[in-house]
């Protein structure tokens, strides 16, 4: 439910249903009023409308010193003009920074930074900005993965799930009082011990990746570079090189089943969606790309 729209103008409450959204609560007036002069002098005055978003990790892979531990839900502002600048700024796009800068611009508890959050936290609030801007269809090319013909296809984003740990039945771990993750590799049998990814984990990932673009280091290494982050330790060892190496030889069955297990046991939105290719009309899962479009529909 929208919060503050009768604040805004002063209207009477109605009994009109709102607009359903799963991941939306209902919460007390905000203080954001912002006022707009009027007529004769008489301004008009307005709250921001905001949401409360479920978080996908409920807050419970936070310190108990970070303002979302233990938190469900967190407060955001509806974007405005002013976040549809950030979106548009040729430095922050330049930077690779434009999304992190639009969370932090609707985000209603300023204590909360974006370094410091999970990656999934972000994309629930990236997706729930997105859809209370310009609402849930979100129409994009895709490419078939069959036949590799690009269409149009229509994604419904009120069509996701909440993924978390505790619902995680596809694989066996052990979460660790250090809220990490313990899994056994299949073929060589090491104990993996890996973390959550945040935002400061995902910006040094990019310019990691951008550094080694302009270098023109044509190597593909973003799934080591990745698993380099996320891993703790080693049967206990904890020495980077060491981790390093093991990464650099690990066995493929080993990689893919680590890398599946990761993806398993970390809170997300989940948003892959039936689809059918119109062209060889093969059927699948496919996740909503997160591509230019997906701020600026058609």
């Amino acid at each position: 439910m929208s919060r503050n729209n009768d604040d805004r103008l002063g209207a009477k409450p109605t009994d009109e249903a709102p607009v359903a959204a799963a991941e939306v609560t209902p919460g007390p007036t905000t203080s954001e009023t912002p006022t707009l002069p009027g007529q004769g002098g008489i301004g008009l005055n307005f709250a921001v409308p905001t949401e409360f978003v479920e978080l996908p990790s409920k807050g419970h892979f936070y310190s108990p010193d970070h303002p979302l531990h233990n938190a469900e839900t967190v407060e955001i502002r509806h974007m405005t003009a002013r976040e549809e600048d950030i979106l548009t700024s040729k430095t922050l796009l330049k930077k690779g920074v434009a999304l992190d800068r639009l969370i932090e611009s609707v985000l209603v508890d300023k204590r909360i930074k974006v370094d410091d959050m999970l990656t999934g936290d972000k994309n629930a609030i990236l997706v729930m900005s997105r859809l209370l801007a310009y609402g849930a269809d979100y129409n994009t090319r895709v490419t078939c993965p069959a036949c590799y013909e690009q269409v149009n296809f229509n994604f419904n984003l009120n069509d996701h799930r909440l993924a978390h740990p505790d619902n995680c039945e596809g694989v066996e771990f052990e979460r660790t009082s250090n809220n990490t993750f313990k899994f056994t590799l299949p073929k060589t049998k090491v104990v993996v011990e890996t973390k959550l990814l945040t935002g400061a984990d995902e910006r040094w990932l990019s310019k990691l990746s951008e550094q080694k673009r302009k270098k023109k280091n044509t190597s593909d290494s973003i799934l080591s570079d990745q698993m380099k982050l996320f891993i703790v330790s080693l049967n206990g060892v904890t020495d980077r090189n060491q981790i390093g190496q093991f990464i650099s030889y690990m066995p493929a069955s080993d990689s893919r089943f680590l890398r599946k297990a990761y993806n398993e046991i970390t809170p997300n939105l989940d948003l892959t969606q039936d689809f059918e290719c119109p062209s060889c009309e093969h059927e699948t899962e496919l996740e909503v790309p997160f591509t230019a479009e997906f701020f600026w529909p058609k």
